[in-house]
Order: C-alpha cells, then structure tokens, then sequence
C-alpha cells in the first residue's frame, strides 16, 4: 500500500503503531510543533487535529516544515511508489535522484519528460506538493546528511558531492531543514556508522526495509559478473562504472551484523549522490518486501517459495544502455555462454581506468568495432551494433525516467528485439514491479516445479493475480528453476539473462 492509496485513517494507524514498513513512503507533519517525522518517530503520537500527512519531505519543506531531529525522517528508504508509478511524478523522482537536475537544471529534466518547465513545476505541485527545484533541494539535503553524519569528508566536499552550486547554499539548506548547522548534524552520528577508509573514498550504510535475501542477489551478481570490470563473492559486489564526471568505482558489501554498506570512489564529487542511486536501484533497496511477500504467499503454489527466500528483490541495472547490450548479447544463450561474450566485448573494447580497472565499452566503440568482437549469428551482430549505434547517436533513448510503454515501443521498433528483451530490460532499467516473462524457459520450468502451467498462455493468465507485483513472482521461479546438468547447460536456450 503506497500514499496515494491509503486513506487518512490508515496513515494514522501506522503513525499510531510506528510502523517501520511505512517510512520512506509518506512523513507526518505536526502543525504544534512545526516538524516532519517518518512514521515509525517514537515521540509521542499527535492528535489527528494537529497531523498533515505529505508524500515527500520536500513537500513538507515547502509547507514551512522541519525535519525531527529525533527520528531524522531523511534516513529511510526510499518509496517504492516510485517504481510502482509510471506516471510523470514517478518518472521525475527517478530522474531527480539520478542527478539530472544537477546536470541539465530544470530545463533538462522537463525536457527528458515531454513538458514546458512551467507544466513540469505545476504538475508536481500539485502531485507531489513541491515543484522539481524543491524536490531536488530535498534530494540534495537527503545526500547531506547522508554524508555529514556517514563519513569524515570536510563539510565543503559534503556541499559539492550532494550536488549544492555552493558550500553556502549547503549550509543555508541544512539549517532550513534539519534546524541545525552542519556541524550540528554531524555530531548527532553514531561511532558505528562511520568506516574510516582510504582517501578520496567514502563508506556509507544503505538504508533498506527487512527481510532482504541478500545471499540471491549477491549469487546473480556473481553468476553474471565480468572479470576486470565486476568482482563478486557470497556477501559483495563491486563494479568500475563510467560516470559523467569520469570513472567511478563501488562496492556493495554485507557487514558482520547483516547491514549493507557502500564503498564509493568517484572522479568527480557531483557524481557521488548518483551512484548511490544507482546502487540502490542495482540491488532493489527501496522495495516494500513484507508487502510483497504478503501478496504472493497468499497463493498456495507460492507460500513455500516465500517462506524458503523471504524479502527476495529484482536486480536493477547499473547502466541502462549496457544492460540493453547485456540482454541482447545474452537473448538464446546460456548465463556462462554470455558470460563469455561480454567478458572478450569488454575487455578487448571496454577503457581502462587509471587504477587499472575495467569500463564496459561505449555504444560508439561497440558500433564500430563490436562485429570484429561478437560471435554468432550475423543477423544478431548486426543487431547488437544497430542497437548500439542507435544508442551512441540518441536515435533510441533508454534512461531510468522513461515512460514504460514508449520504452517497450521504442525497443521493439528496433531489429532483433522481440518482447522477451523489451520487457526484461524494462523491468531491470525501470526497476519496473510488474513485469512477467512467460516465454522464458528457465521461468516456466521453476513454475511447473512449483505446481503451476508450465506452458507461456495459462502461466500467463495464472499470474494476472499477482499483478503489480508479477516482476518479484518472476525472480521467485527463476530460483525455483531445477538445475539443469551441465551437458544440458551448453544447449541454446534461455536460462537468466546476464546481469
């Protein structure tokens, strides 16, 4: 259930029960006070005569509201909302939090949306309750304080890694929002949550809801992970990623007491609130897991699965044109067939970064030189290239703020993507929800173990019942999948998509 579902009424009940599932998706202001909370704030409950409930903390900003300093509404998750929606609002957070208005302004950001920069700010106004400026502000004070209370970076690098124009307009947004200086806020952190590391990188906690099956998605990373490029183990992942500022390295690790943490190392300052965003959309972090478990273990056939791998998530994609090259490279081919591929793509066409690490290729290089590379059927080569091509000259557009169905149409217009690929890089780009692959052979041979159809039309008309939440229905039967022998493993046909 997300804000623009729920009632007063029920928002009031998890305010009244301090319901942790439910911060990150709205925050209560309380007009006696003059502050914001998350809903599960252990101060005293307030009266409903006195309560506001706002989908953002930027809304609240703008309504003349601070952040509770007790609660720190800023530190959670973020909402799940955001995926689910496909609407413009949804589309504008997504973008928002990949840094575009720092990158392009708000221009730019209406721009990628198919607005007037006027119609954009009205539109989230009253959707949202603050226009794309606050909403980045927001974003921005969020990454603030991530850092001031995360790491030891002097407050000056805080300013420009959190994407502020200036070290004054940072502090003048902290004090708005937290009520507190800068200093202030850093002294209110936790010994526990600072890790000390080498210069010029930071290590952060990465807020998310429980249960989180991290053991599975570290497994899919490592199944699908490039030498040189991606390093993976039980309980880590670490990729080199090409940012707009310049080469950029991170690591997603799970600590002794369960908690992910992110270590991040990137070129440019203003790109390290991006590649936060990327991680979180790589490992699914903002899901509502115990709304989803609930959903699917309502049906007999999925209980079992449920109970056997509780708060299972949908692996995103770091980068959307590389995971539209991964999807097409791997369409028909084993995981370790794939593999193979992209790791010669990569190494004989990817950058070398100045530590030595790894860039998947551009979409230029790939055009150019990615038929001298490849391997296959030369229809599915030039397919690759075109796609490429097509990419690197903006022809096609692929980004995380897309609108679904223009995506999906997009894809499909394009030689050599059927609906398996369209949808598959839909719901690993978008992180979109309610993406089911019924044609996929691994899928249907974990659905028939698990006493569903195992042919593509009545598994698809089974699933219907599960929607929106038909992407995390697939993850399930792809882990239900029977392993096959590894003789069976070399034959062309589809197992999981590489990463």
């Amino acid at each position: 259930m997300s804000f623009p579902t729920m009632t007063f009424d029920e928002r009031y009940r998890a305010i009244s029960a301090r319901d942790t599932r439910f911060d990150g998706q709205f925050v209560t202001a309380v007009r006696s006070t003059g502050i914001y909370c998350r809903p599960s704030c252990p101060a005293r409950t307030p009266k409903t005569a006195n309560v506001t409930f706002y989908p953002t903390s930027a809304a609240a900003h703008e309504a003349g509201y601070r952040a509770c300093k007790r609660c720190l509404p800023e530190a959670t998750p973020g909402s799940p909302a955001w995926n689910l929606r496909g609407d413009a609002a949804a589309r504008a957070m997504r973008l928002i939090a990949a840094g575009v208005v720092e990158q392009e302004g708000v221009p730019g950001l209406a721009r990628r949306l198919g607005y007037s920069p006027r119609h954009l700010t009205r539109l989230l106004t009253a959707e949202l309750g603050a226009g794309p400026l606050a909403l980045a502000r927001a974003h921005r004070a969020h990454t603030a304080r991530m850092l001031l209370v995360g790491t030891d970076m002097p407050i000056s690098e805080v300013a420009f890694s959190a994407g502020f124009a200036s070290i004054r307009q940072c502090n003048d947004t902290i004090r708005e929002v937290f009520a507190m200086a800068p200093g202030q806020l850093r002294a209110t952190r936790r010994a526990s949550t600072v890790d000390a590391d080498a210069q010029g990188t930071i290590d952060l906690l990465l807020p998310h809801r429980t249960p989180m099956d991290a053991a599975g998605i570290f497994a899919w990373m490592a199944a699908r992970a490039l030498p040189g490029m991606e390093t993976a183990t039980e309980s880590s992942f670490a990729r080199h990623l090409r940012m707009p500022g310049g080469p950029a390295h991170f690591q997603i690790r799970q600590d002794p007491v369960g908690r992910l943490r992110l270590r991040a190392r990137v070129t440019r300052l203003g790109d390290l609130a991006p590649l936060v965003a990327t991680a979180r959309r790589l490992f699914d972090l903002d899901a509502d897991p115990e709304g989803v478990d609930a959903i699917l273990s309502a049906h007999a056939e999925l209980a079992p699965l449920v109970a056997a791998i509780p708060g299972i998530r949908v692996p995103g994609a770091a980068d959307p044109h590389e995971m539209l090259i991964r999807a097409m490279v791997g369409q028909q081919i084993t995981v370790v067939a794939a593999r193979t591929a992209l790791t010669a793509l990569a190494d004989q066409l990817g950058e070398r970064t100045p530590d030595g690490g790894l860039l998947f290729p551009t979409m230029a290089a790939i055009a150019e030189h990615g038929a001298e590379v490849l391997r296959g059927p030369a229809a599915r080569i030039r397919a690759i290239t075109g796609a490429a091509a097509a990419l690197a000259s903006e022809d096609l557009t692929l980004t995380v703020g897309d609108d679904a169905a223009e995506q999906r149409e997009r894809l499909l217009a394009m030689p050599g993507i059927g609906p398996w690929t369209a949808d598959y890089v839909r719901m690993r780009v978008l992180g979109d929800p309610d993406v089911f692959l019924p044609g996929d052979v691994a899928m249907r041979a974990g659905a028939a173990a698990s006493g569903l159809p195992g042919e593509p039309r009545p598994l698809a008309a089974w699933a219907e019942r599960l929607a929106p939440w038909r992407s995390y229905l697939t993850a399930h039967l792809w882990r239900a999948a029977p392993v096959r022998p590894a003789r069976a493993a070399r034959t062309k046909t589809i197992t999981k998509e590489p990463a």
